[in-house]
């Protein structure tokens, strides 16, 4: 079978190559064996092929943080999964053409469901999902403001956050985005920069906002805590920048503003698996709807994956970019 390898850590599309490897073979008890329909590139895996992640396994490794598939065999015991049926897999090691995996880590989604849509449902729904339930108590009415609001977590928290009753101020690097975001569902736009309090404070008539969102880090966390109200909190999941999240001491010591991060398995393993598998179902259900999608830009064979990577990694796309190992989605 077709699996990609590293070799060794560094230019994302110089360290990956498509390597034929052993098939997985037949699943034992308590075990899935799935096809990988498709996979998307996110800027973790880029990461992560870079050496700049968290988890840096011994080489040759295989990245993957998620992926959907099909399942083609199950083992004793398994019976909330059946040949035929679309997963997702909660395990890493997805650019690869065949997964056998533990049942649990095999979450099952609608039949119907868009495959695209399906293989961006792991992470990122579930990020923006949880940034607007698990760290601030919100109500219908209350304002959230975020950077990096044009990502895929970004749009999917406009949309998540419009349907139930927040409001939200979303902040980017160039006005040419406005038009996009709001209409997703945008409340305010806003283009970052030294006066971003300033300017939210006029655009949203002085609001009190207890939560912001953070994926660039460095100085534009302080940026996004002076925009909000005493004892706001501030939330950094990633690092646009690479650097490591900055607070001023006005907002940290005078006005109690805090500082505090979300990696999504952290906040998935306070669950129990029938939770896990009730979030993924209401966004399965989302997604089925149409009220939740991420654009996608292009397809690739699993055969191209140089050429996806460096895809991945251009500036101002139009969504995602995502894999194929067993044909076309």
């Amino acid at each position: 079978m077709k699996q990609v390898l590293l070799d060794a850590y560094g230019v994302p599309e110089d360290v990956a190559r498509c390597a034929e490897t052993a098939d997985v073979g037949a699943p034992g008890a308590g075990e899935v064996v799935f096809d990988v329909l498709a996979f998307p590139i996110n800027p973790a895996d880029v990461w992560f092929c870079k050496g700049n992640y968290r988890l840096k396994p011994p080489l040759p490794a295989t990245p993957g943080a998620e992926c959907v598939g099909r399942v083609t065999a199950v083992g004793a015991g398994v019976v909330h999964v059946k040949p035929g049926d679309l997963v997702i897999n909660l395990q890493r090691e997805n650019w690869t053409q065949k997964r056998r995996v533990k049942a649990e880590d095999a979450i099952p989604l609608p039949a119907d469901i868009d495959l695209r849509q399906a293989a961006m449902v792991r992470i990122n729904p579930p990020t923006a999902l949880l940034l607007l339930s698990d760290i601030v108590d919100l109500k219908p009415g209350d304002w959230v403001i975020q950077n990096v609001a044009n990502s895929a977590v970004g749009k999917l928290l406009i949309k998540l956050a419009a349907a139930r009753g927040l409001r939200t101020v979303n902040v980017v690097r160039r006005e040419s985005l406005f038009a996009e975001l709001k209409a997703l569902g945008a409340d305010v736009c806003v283009v970052d920069g030294p006066d971003l309090a300033a300017r939210v404070e006029a655009a949203t008539g002085g609001a009190r906002i207890m939560l912001g969102i953070d994926a660039v880090a460095g100085a534009a966390t302080a940026r996004l805590g002076a925009c909000l109200a005493n004892h706001g909190t501030v939330c950094n999941y990633g690092s646009m920048t690479g650097e490591d999240p900055v607070m001023g001491r006005n907002e940290i010591i005078y006005r109690g503003v805090t500082l505090t991060g979300f990696m999504l398995g952290r906040f998935m393993a306070k669950r129990s698996l029938e939770q896990i598998r009730a979030i993924y179902a209401d966004l399965a259900g989302q997604i089925r709807s149409g009220v939740l999608n991420a654009p996608v830009e292009q397809v690739y064979p699993i055969g191209d994956i140089k050429t996806a990577l460096a895809h991945a990694q251009r500036g101002e796309r139009g969504g995602k970019i995502l894999v194929a190992p067993n044909g076309p989605v």
